[in-house]
């Protein structure tokens, strides 16, 4: 079994898919270098689902970790039915749904992180990242429906019927809180 090292082209952005299905099939098998390599190839992707999706960076980084700790556990039950990066998308959604439960039953002890800056060291902002960081920091403010159904649909392309079906809700509530959230993101913003 070969090691996935840092010079390895599959760890690079235009990877082909069989060395993706290689990857995968190594990491399944138990080789850790195998799943750093699909680590570092999703872990941005999914810390800005999660991101979106919490408004807190601390928030978000647990769920990556415990995406990617879900992950390894149950990788060797992971079909190819869809995608990696999908199945991934996936898990961290249940991931931040489980912990947006979690906090509807308790009492917020802290105010939420505000800060949706990136510890993973982005490309710098265009010009109209004023405008970038109030639309990040809006969305952070939505309610928790509104938001994951915003990140999901208009930031990452969901369809409303997937979008419904990773949320457990009805199509026409997925809708419903879209345009809610269109609304409310409008009120902020024009303010």
């Amino acid at each position: 079994m070969a090691a996935v090292t840092a010079e390895d082209p599959a760890l690079s952005a235009g990877v082909p898919e069989e060395s993706e299905a290689r990857l995968i099939r190594e990491a399944a098998n138990g080789s850790v270098p195998a799943f750093e390599g699909l680590y570092r190839r999703y872990e941005r992707r999914i810390y800005a689902l999660c991101l979106r999706m919490t408004g807190s960076r601390d928030r978000a980084e647990d769920c990556v970790q415990e995406t990617f700790v879900q992950a390894w556990q149950k990788l060797d039950k992971f079909e190819g039915r869809s995608g990696f990066g999908t199945w991934l998308h996936r898990i961290a959604v249940n991931k931040v749904l489980s912990l947006q439960r979690y906090d509807s039953r308790r009492p917020r002890l802290a105010p939420v992180d505000d800060s949706l800056s990136d510890p993973y060291g982005a490309a710098p902002l265009t010009a109209d990242a004023g405008a970038q960081m109030d639309l990040e920091q809006a969305i952070g403010r939505l309610p928790d429906g509104a938001r994951n159904v915003f990140v999901l649909h208009a930031v990452h392309g969901y369809s409303h019927e997937e979008t419904a079906g990773m949320l457990g809700v009805a199509v026409g509530t997925c809708k419903a809180q879209l345009h809610r959230a269109r609304r409310l993101l409008g009120e902020r913003l024009d303010a």
